[in-house]
């Protein structure tokens, strides 16, 4: 198949991982540099592909594209083995990999025994140390994770950005304040995206940090000739993510959390997937025709994201869908 002229559509990227299967996640990637995407990223949710493996998998794949590694729990690792493995992309990998940390949903952690007690401190100080252990710094402290003169022996590089991903008011302004980049969640919404935006400058401000802060929003996207289509192949993963996380600021700025809680009480995921309204769909994720595709990422550009990042759906046309995205929505845009 060859491939269209490249887009130059800097501001939209392709995410890999999560729910794709781990055997196209390497020609996806190099599909997605052979038509122009600005950027890569890999997304590790508990328990579908491994962030680290198809990280390295898909940088090796490709000559270009950076690539971020968003999000990464910080209660899965210790911040000195996650510290050596970003160190050891970004020597393979120059100036190519963006570190990503994150809480992890609540309910996958709990599922392993592993939700930190104070999980904002946790993320705290596991995003401090990768930073001080990827420059090259010795760490010997204690806290929620415990390091004794531990170095990395091949320390970045590069400068590794990192950033977070979270979704709350107190996690974006702790963002803005020690990360040099912020992800946001599948189900952004334009409004909440403004939201997230201003949480970020907030925390920027109280800690002094005056450099720019990148915004990555991530959207459940699909595009079709015919938008009803589109807008199906999307609708069971809004009702997967939203009763994953349906008590948080997603719900709660964009208004639903009261009647997201009824539907989910009333029969759980499947019965919000059939009983959601169709305005959800139209609003928590990008899918349509490549006219309404385009505008909705404008809108999401606009509210304040400096990159939306694109899960393909259905996943099992996720080829032809990048190259419909390429072709016909990137070059709107």
């Amino acid at each position: 198949m060859t491939p269209p002229a490249p887009s130059t559509a800097g501001p939209v990227g392709l995410v890999l991982g999560s729910h794709m299967p781990p055997k196209d996640i390497v020609p996806m990637a190099r599909w997605a540099e052979e038509l122009g995407f600005g950027e890569l990223w890999f997304s590790e949710d508990c328990f579908f592909s491994g962030g680290i493996a198809g990280s390295a998998a898909a940088l090796a794949a490709t000559t270009r594209l950076p690539l971020g590694l968003g999000i990464v729990s910080a209660a899965t690792r210790h911040p000195a083995i996650l510290a050596m493995e970003l160190a050891t992309l970004d020597v393979l990998f120059p100036g190519r990999i963006y570190g990503g940390i994150g809480h992890g949903v609540p309910a996958w952690l709990d599922q392993m025994g592993l939700m930190p007690p104070k999980a904002l401190s946790a993320l705290r100080q596991c995003v401090t140390a990768v930073r001080r252990l990827l420059d090259g710094e010795e760490l010997t402290e204690t806290g929620h994770f415990h390091f004794d003169e531990i170095a990395l022996t091949h320390p970045a590089a590069t400068r590794v950005p990192l950033y977070t991903g979270v979704v709350n008011e107190r996690g974006l302004r702790l963002s803005g304040e020690i990360a040099d980049g912020t992800v946001l969640s599948t189900l952004s919404s334009p409004a909440y995206v403004r939201w997230a935006r201003d949480g970020v400058d907030d925390g920027a401000r109280r800690g002094g940090r005056t450099e720019p802060h990148r915004l990555v929003t991530y959207a459940l996207f699909s595009v079709d000739t015919d938008a009803a289509v589109a807008k199906d192949a999307v609708r069971e993963s809004i009702a997967f993510y939203l009763a994953a996380m349906p008590d948080n600021a997603l719900s709660e700025i964009y208004g639903i959390r009261d009647e997201l809680a009824a539907l989910l009480a009333e029969g759980g995921v499947e019965h919000l997937a059939k009983n959601m309204p169709d305005s959800w769909v139209e609003d928590l994720a990008v899918a349509g025709e490549p006219d309404e595709c385009a505008e909705k990422l404008r809108r999401l550009l606009d509210a304040g994201s400096d990159s939306v990042g694109l899960w393909l759906f259905p996943a099992a046309d996720a080829h032809q869908i990048a190259e419909l995205t390429a072709r016909d929505v990137l070059s709107r845009l």
